[in-house]
């Protein structure tokens, strides 16, 4: 068997003109930051920091964004030399396909599905909660999108705002761009106001002690670390018993404030439909990487030096409206509260807009069903876009999911890590091929960005690694028994044929 069979870049590029299966190029710089933004600043800015500080690692949770930061902004300047050089869909599986082989893309591009999936699916259903938050906040006490049909219940918000993107990604990515980039505006001017103010609150003496004494995660209630099947893997491995704060506490803290930075490989999924992708996909994902750092660590210093991170622990889900509420600011939440509506607006769109582009690479070389990487009449995947919307409407609508939303970090980091190894090999294998952008410190930098990610994949709980492990026995199983048969570039090979596509001529 030819696990680690590999596409030429040439081929990857060349297929992209494939007639029926192509996507038309509308998307700027400017496009591509503003998605990078509103994917990355959702409901997680007002609560994951306050969670880290109050759970983790105290005010200096600070720290543990820029850990977090650091390995991120790294990890995406791989994806954006590898995007300068294959403009083509399907982020980091399109990436390792023409470098390590196919059943390493066929894993990746497995995790990426599980990350998107998971991720839109808990979006659109944090989206009902928070909208009928936000309207009783307003007076409407009795409002509830939800209705029980039997002892069941179901929420109409999810199916609301994942129908509304579907119809408009169907009629094109360039509109619901559009669409998107305004609500994000109003989304960082909100998130910017409630900094500011937040800023008047602050007292000096709750940044003490900076990096709190590390102590046994049982004696603080609340703490997600306690048992088993929340302790970091490493400490489980080890033998070491769950412990919170201090240095453990930090890293462990970037692992679950990294949730803030994933939707970066999302803008690499869209790089055939960037114009003049070479300089437009380094440039947005540069843009929009400085921005959510920058929004993100503000956030974290305000939350932190409003209130103590041990009156946060006393929260039962603490955030930045608990922090303005033990302030005495309890008006803030109404403005909080409609942030977290818009931002998650956002965010749901760009994560379907990724699930969509994962799935249609890989069904355009056969790893999933061909039928599903047609494209329609405004050059979008619509078979892929109304399938995964009722997919991703049906589980938000009327399934628990939230505790599945870990998952998207383990999917998030795999992913990353790869194409960080990645990266050396395709500069040894094709230094000839142009590259606008380039990382810089090769092999030694993208090694230590690889071994990052496996860190804070180390940091991630006993039950997370475990539904992954889980996860990745389903992948193998679909891909042995389907797509390993049905691969285009297997069938090629079999055949001594080799495809028209690789002959056509390659333009960006």
């Amino acid at each position: 068997m030819e696990l680690f069979r590999k596409k030429s870049v040439e081929q990857t590029l060349a297929e992209t003109g494939e007639e029926g299966r192509s996507l038309k190029r509308t998307l700027s710089t400017w496009d591509l930051a503003i998605m990078a933004v509103a994917v990355a600043v959702g409901a997680g800015i007002f609560s994951v920091g306050a969670q880290a500080a109050a759970f983790h690692a105290g005010p200096a949770v600070i720290i543990s964004f820029v850990i977090a930061g650091v390995v991120c902004a790294s990890a995406v300047m791989c994806y954006a030399e590898f995007a300068s050089m294959i403009p083509v869909s399907g982020s980091a599986y399109t990436f390792t396909y023409t470098t390590i082989g196919e059943l390493v893309a066929w894993i990746i591009g497995w995790d990426l599905i599980l990350e998107m999936l998971m991720a839109a699916s808990v979006i659109s259903k944090y989206w009902g909660v928070y909208l009928n938050d936000f309207i009783h906040l307003m007076g409407g006490e009795s409002f509830s999108t939800s209705f029980h049909l039997g002892s069941f219940e179901i929420d109409l918000a999810p199916l609301v705002v994942v129908t509304l993107f579907t119809v408009l990604l169907v009629l094109g990515t360039k509109l619901s761009a559009r669409f998107d980039g305004a609500l994000t505006v109003l989304k960082i001017g909100i998130v910017v106001f409630v900094i500011v103010v937040g800023f008047f609150y602050i007292k000096a003496e709750n940044y003490h002690p900076f990096i709190p004494p590390a102590e046994p995660a049982a004696d603080v209630p609340g703490a997600t670390v306690s048992g088993i099947m929340g302790q970091p893997l490493w400490q489980w491995a080890s033998g070491m018993q769950p412990t919170i704060y201090g240095i453990s506490g930090i890293l462990s803290g970037a692992a679950l404030v990294f949730f803030a930075f994933v939707g970066f490989d999302i803008v690499a999924t869209t790089s055939e439909e960037a114009k003049e992708p070479h300089k437009t996909i380094p440039r947005g994902i540069g843009l929009g990487m400085l921005i959510v750092i920058v929004l993100y660590i503000l956030v974290a210093i305000v939350t932190t030096g409003m209130v103590s991170y041990k009156d946060l622990a006393q929260s039962k889900s603490p955030s930045l409206a608990t922090g303005f509420e033990m302030v005495g600011a309890s008006w803030a939440a109404k403005i909080i509260s409609f942030g977290i509506v818009i931002g998650l607006t956002t965010v749901v769109m760009v994560l379907l807009l990724g699930l969509t582009r994962i799935v249609f690479a890989m069904s355009r070389d056969g790893l999933l069903p061909r039928s599903f990487s047609k494209t329609g009449k405004h050059g979008t995947p619509a078979r892929i876009q109304i399938a995964g919307g009722i997919l991703v409407a049906i589980v938000a609508s009327c399934f628990q999911i939230d505790v599945l939303s870990d998952m998207v970090n383990i999917g998030t980091l795999s992913a990353f890590l790869l194409v960080a190894i990645s990266l050396p090999i395709m500069r040894k294998r094709r230094p000839d091929l142009p590259r606008s952008f380039k990382m810089p410190g090769n092999p030694w930098v993208p090694i230590l960005i690889a071994l990052a990610c496996l860190w804070l994949m180390l940091n991630l709980t006993v039950l997370t690694w475990i539904r992954f492990v889980v996860w990745l026995a389903c992948g193998f199983a679909i891909y042995f028994c389907y797509s390993y048969r049905h691969s285009r570039l297997g069938q090629h090979r079999l055949s001594g044929e080799v495809p028209e596509s690789t002959l056509a001529g390659i333009e960006d």
